[in-house]
């Protein structure tokens, strides 16, 4: 290959590379966005969404009342059962059905978004 064949090559994947990142940065603030607006439906402070490891934390003490179960997720093979079990039960604490929370499971970004954005509303982990 020819200079000029190798520089057009490594421009086109320079150009993809950027428009990859933008495009994961640009989904990164959407969720961002997404679980900000989730937290302050369930009464809690969206800044709270942020934060690594106590996001979880409060996460669980939104859909459960007991925050300490996220110390569930440390246990292997139980952490399995575990996440199963908290996105059906994100999916119930906002009134959504079985169908949903196995949506949350797959296609989380996307379920995570119509959650934020649709007219649910948070019941509470006693529903």
């Amino acid at each position: 290959m020819s200079g000029d064949a190798l520089d057009v090559i490594s421009s086109a994947l320079i150009a993809f590379q950027v428009i990859c990142s933008l495009i994961s940065v640009a989904l990164s603030v959407f969720q961002i966005i997404c679980y900000w607006r989730v937290f302050e439906k369930a009464g809690v402070p969206g800044w709270k969404s942020l934060i690594p490891i106590y996001n979880t934390y409060v996460l669980c003490d939104i859909i459960w009342g007991e925050g300490l179960k996220m110390l569930l997720f440390l246990i292997p093979i139980v952490n399995i059962y575990f996440t199963i079990r908290l996105y059906l039960s994100f999916a119930k604490v906002f009134g959504k059905d079985v169908g949903f929370g196995i949506g949350l499971m797959f296609l989380q970004p996307i379920f995570v978004g119509i959650l934020a954005f649709d007219s649910s509303s948070y019941y509470g982990p006693d529903m």
